[in-house]
């Protein structure tokens, strides 16, 4: 059956997302509120994008731009390549600050490009997509909570990632720490050693384990059940003060980890009032995404 073409833009907003959470590392994931939005229309030809916001004049505006790159994989599966595109991207997620930015690129393209196909919904469903997009950005942490909302638990089959998300504690109120400076996911995962202990692996599965318990039943347990033996204490050296951060906020009691691969700090249970966490850092008070990308027809 032929691909048909919608006309018209379609919008996706999509949020940003933290994951590891601590013990978690490459599984869990949350979605934050503060978002991404991105209008996608079908031209006659070439690809134009335009971006205000986070990324302005950064950014490419060709075909190298990330959303460009997952619609053009999504048309792929859908069966259809449209002769031309044009996005707005407002942006609001910091780049490369470990919340999400790449990942709500990818989930904003595969789903504007299902929305922009006549029967994508059908020829591409909510697993698939989960799948594309995992596959686009190499690891389901942070597409997941970025397409389902909420507080997601990823893994990857021989058939791609699957995920499923869960309710959150009302008591949890994320506040996320975010500097001046950049990171690069390659960068902190090539710190990680290929091998560990096995009594920090299994500290790990306990911690894990008991962290979903603490999110979605007993916020009062988040303080140990985000003790991390895997990935933080080997990144530390390459983001000093997103290391001392975290210890500060926990030495006050505060269940404070690296947000995905950093160097934004997150903190899960209330931070105290008279932190000081010094002028480099900007304090967001976010809540969290229940709902996940949405599309919508028409412009802002």
């Amino acid at each position: 059956m032929p691909t048909t073409l919608t006309s018209g833009p379609v919008r996706v907003r999509v949020p940003a997302t933290s994951a590891n959470l601590g013990p978690g590392f490459d599984a869990l994931g949350l979605a934050l509120g503060r978002y991404d939005d991105v209008t996608a229309e079908v031209t006659d030809g070439g690809v134009r994008v335009a971006v205000s916001g986070e990324g302005a004049g950064e950014l490419p505006a060709d075909e190298r731009h990330l959303v460009v790159t997952a619609m053009r994989a999504a048309f792929d599966v859908l069966g259809a390549q449209p002769p031309g595109l044009a996005l707005e991207c407002v942006n609001r997620i910091p780049q490369a600050r470990g919340l999400g930015s790449s990942s709500a690129a990818i989930v904003a393209g595969v789903l504007a490009a299902r929305a922009l196909v006549a029967d994508g919904g059908r020829r591409m469903g909510d697993d698939a997509a989960l799948r594309l997009a995992a596959e686009l950005e190499g690891h389901p942490d942070n597409v997941a909570p970025c397409l389902l909302g909420g507080f997601t638990i990823a893994w990857t089959e021989s058939s791609g990632a699957r995920a499923v998300a869960l309710p959150v504690a009302s008591a949890v109120r994320p506040t996320v720490f975010v500097p001046a400076e950049r990171g690069l996911t390659a960068e902190a995962r090539a710190a990680l050693p290929a091998t560990v202990p096995h009594a920090d692996a299994a500290s790990n599965a306990g911690r894990a384990a008991l962290l979903v318990h603490a999110l979605t039943a007993d916020p009062a347990l988040l303080l140990p059940a985000t003790v991390d033996r895997l990935h933080q204490d080997q990144r530390a050296p390459g983001m000093p003060a997103t290391a001392a951060l975290v210890g500060a906020l926990r030495g006050a009691g505060v269940a404070a980890v690296v947000s995905g691969a950093g160097p934004t700090v997150l903190a899960l249970s209330e931070v105290p009032a008279g932190f000081d966490p010094g002028t480099q850092w900007r304090r967001w008070e976010l809540p969290i995404d229940v709902s996940g990308a949405r599309v919508s027809r028409g412009r802002l």
